[in-house]
């Protein structure tokens, strides 16, 4: 049973898991922030919102650099050309003075030239008018999108999302679309048994830590998404870099807290990650371990996990709370397989969801679960057979982390 935050945990003696504090001074410290004021201090520039400024454009005529100096070129035109035709006025007064028939030919060659630009222009308007009367009689065309950008049409039998069309949190335009990246990032994800490569742990020890990780999680409170996204960190960080024994919990502990400050609204401080460690750490071991986490792992910690794949295929089925908490608890014993850490989350989770919904006898692997998830039951059939033979296994009495949390009615 998880227990709020704040009250202390009861743990048994032989439990590595000490008891809570009460508070923490972290978290104490984090108080609820001050409104501002919305008036500015003396002497500050007043706020203005720039909304008003942009939606009112049109109807300001604002000073821009560049428009004075295109205005000033303007001018400087103006002038050019006014002082151009006085000087044309002085030289035909001068030539008329000399011969009356040259200043005639000059005229008639001056308005004919003048005369030929303006016909010219008339000629182009007429011309352009019917085509803007066109274009603007014209229904405008609609415009092709991309095929990358185009929807996925979805059947209407296999539509699950439109039901939630006015629920923005719920992004039903784009769930499947999300869903769907997840599976195809998978592939960069994907892992091998790592175990050859630590000299110093083995299959038991990394039981042992998932277990205690699940004790974590439930003294504090977390979401499942930080506890699958803290077992995927620390997989992947043990098959890039051997760990020694002792150093084990420091990985697990530290993997926990990169994902509650991923997943969680209030992630637990540091201090409590010591305090649960039983202080077998000191807090530069912490800082520094958080940082090798996320240089070896590129920072790229958004790793597609089960939980969401589960949550999303138990929403097809419109799967009861009892069926669904069935299929996270065999989803959840399945952290601790070593066997079953190659597999992609979304198998996994398929896997797990499918044994729910037989134990239930609520059928089996309907079409819309094969639309959805991309699989068939024949590609699920060894994993399930591998979860099976993991429920059949005599129970581990140091490992009972799973099955305690998961026996209260």
């Amino acid at each position: 049973m998880p227990l709020p935050r704040g009250k202390k945990p009861t743990v048994t003696a032989g439990s590595r898991i000490p008891k809570l504090n009460a508070t923490a001074t972290e978290n104490q410290e984090e108080g609820p922030q001050v409104k501002r004021s919305s008036s500015p201090p003396h002497g500050a520039p007043k706020k203005r919102t720039a909304f008003i400024d942009i939606t009112n454009a049109h109807k300001v005529q604002i000073s821009l650099p560049g428009r004075k100096k295109e205005q000033a070129k303007k001018t400087a035109k103006k002038a050019t050309s006014t002082s151009g035709s006085a000087k044309n006025q002085a030289n035909l007064k001068k030539s008329s003075s000399v011969s009356s028939e040259g200043t005639t030919a000059e005229k008639e060659k001056t308005d004919s030239e003048e005369e030929k630009p303006c016909e010219e222009d008339e000629a182009q308007r007429d011309a352009a008018a019917p085509v803007e009367e066109q274009v603007a009689a014209a229904p405008p065309a609609a415009r092709e999108v991309p095929a990358h950008l185009q929807r996925q049409q979805i059947p209407e039998e296999f539509d699950i999302d439109s039901e939630n069309s006015e629920d923005s949190y719920m992004c039903p335009e784009y769930a499947k679309d999300i869903f769907d990246y997840l599976k195809q990032r998978e592939e960069k994800f994907v892992l091998c048994n790592y175990m050859p490569n630590q000299p110093t742990l083995n299959p038991e020890m990394r039981a042992i830590l998932i277990d205690w990780l699940v004790e974590v999680q439930e003294n504090f409170e977390l979401y499942h998404e930080t506890l699958y996204l803290a077992v995927k960190m620390t997989d992947h960080y043990l098959s890039q870099t051997p760990v020694h024994r002792e150093m084990l919990q420091l990985v697990g502990s530290t993997a926990m807290l990169i994902a509650s400050k991923f997943e969680e609204r209030s992630p637990p401080c540091v201090d409590d990650f010591l305090y649960i460690c039983d202080d077998a750490y000191k807090r530069e071991e912490l800082i520094s371990m958080e940082a090798s986490i996320l240089q070896t792992l590129s920072f790229d910690i958004n790793i597609p996990i089960p939980y969401r794949f589960l949550r999303r295929y138990a929403k097809c089925v419109s799967a009861g709370m009892d069926t669904l908490t069935l299929a996270r608890y065999y989803c959840e014993l399945s952290l601790m397989e070593m066997d079953l850490v190659p597999e992609r989350g979304s198998l996994l989770a398929s896997a797990c969801l499918l044994m729910a919904l037989v134990t239930k006898d609520l059928g089996g692997w309907s079409p819309i679960l094969q639309f959805h998830s991309g699989y068939q039951t024949s590609d699920l059939a060894p994993v399930v057979k591998r979860l099976y033979m993991m429920l059949l296994a005599p129970p581990d009495e140091k490992l009972k982390a799973i099955r305690n949390k998961y026996s209260h009615k």
